[in-house]
């Protein structure tokens, strides 16, 4: 996966809420193969602020059916990216932009007749739409059930958008909202997802033995919530997609400091393969990530999140062997493949070779 940056043009920005953008591309007619994705896949950017190289990750919300590129970025607390993005970008600018990757996704049949559920929290509806607006449009007989929550009706992402799409689809498409910090009047849809709604929902709403795949986006919490409870009712894994917006690091800072102790004094000779070229140097095992590492030796790799979810620094370990702390990015055939998350992955042995062009 070679690391390469396209300055792309804003065409339009839109205030889906009071703090959050749907940004519009202006992807050229020379790129536009290079930038053809799938439902739910994301765009990484980057933007040198304040002397430092910042990259975030952000789903696309636009069908690939349209043949358009929007995503919706959302002012985060001390986001330096999202604060730029909702403040200062404007429509005409320019912005380095790698082309979209991702695996949140399930390919379309138009010959399919599916039963889809969806949860979404907050921003993380931006990838679901993606995925709802296609499905229903390349799959004629396939309906969506989507359960959303936010704080306030007002603080509700994409909500015209969604309206709209349920209008079109009729009898195909359901939406249900979830509001914190707004009573709706039942109790159902009052306050944040938990057992004891899924409970309500799967037993009256939605047949967990008549789903066909389930989409989740969101924190983690939500996530694993739901992700837990349907396997419990009985649903394969395979069947369950989710991506994360974000991961805790209590744990995996934890996990760092006791290798870190059991490797202290030994040495790791680290071969990095990237665009056709290798790169090698040595760092004391369990001192650092590999990708971390790697660019402390100046090296250009593809990186976004450095919190193991987007997958854009994802390599193929070929010799040695690397503690893995957090691998939400990957699925689990890719870990059986021997791929990892080089942001996440820390060397213990004498030899690690890590290939990106695989």
């Amino acid at each position: 996966m070679a690391t390469e940056f396209h300055k792309i043009t804003v065409r339009e920005i839109d205030k889906t809420t009071s703090d959050c953008s749907i940004i519009t591309l202006d992807i050229p007619a020379e790129l536009k193969e290079e930038f053809k994705y799938i439902q739910g896949q994301y765009l990484t950017f980057k933007k040198d602020i304040n002397n430092e190289d910042i990259r975030r990750s952000y789903s696309l919300c636009s069908s690939p059916l349209d043949d358009e590129w929007k995503v919706g970025i959302k002012k985060v607390e001390n986001g330096r990216f999202s604060t730029y993005a909702n403040e200062v970008l404007q429509a005409g600018d320019t912005i380095e932009v790698m082309a979209p990757t991702g695996s949140f996704y399930v390919h379309t049949d138009a010959t399919a007749d599916r039963n889809y559920i969806a949860f979404a929290a907050g921003s993380g509806i931006t990838p679901i739409l993606s995925i709802i607006k296609t499905h229903l449009q390349a799959e004629p007989q396939s309906s969506f059930k989507l359960f959303y929550t936010n704080q306030r009706v007002s603080s509700i992402i994409l909500k015209e958008e969604l309206e709209a799409l349920k209008n079109m689809y009729m009898g195909r498409f359901e939406i249900f909202h979830f509001l914190t910090k707004q009573n709706r009047g039942i109790p159902l849809y009052n306050g944040r997802m938990n057992k004891e709604k899924l409970d309500i929902i799967f037993s009256s709403i939605a047949d967990p033995q008549s789903i066909d795949h389930v989409f989740s986006c969101g924190p983690e919490a939500m996530i694993f919530l739901v992700r837990d409870y349907l396997i419990a009712k009985g649903l394969d894994k395979s069947q369950i997609h989710y991506e994360l917006f974000g991961s805790s690091t209590d744990a995996t800072s934890a996990q760092k400091e006791e290798i870190k102790k059991q490797l202290q004094g030994k040495v790791c000779d680290i071969t990095i393969i990237e665009g056709g070229k290798s790169m090698e140097f040595s760092i004391e095992q369990g001192s650092n990530n590999l990708l971390d590492a790697a660019l402390d030796n100046n090296a250009d790799l593809p990186f976004a999140c450095k919190g193991g979810v987007c997958a854009t620094c994802k390599a193929k370990l070929v010799e040695g062997d690397v503690n893995m702390l957090l691998s939400y990015g990957l699925e689990e055939d890719e870990i059986e493949k021997g791929y990892i998350l080089t942001c996440q992955s820390i060397p213990t042995t004498d030899k690690v070779v890590v290939d990106f062009d695989v």
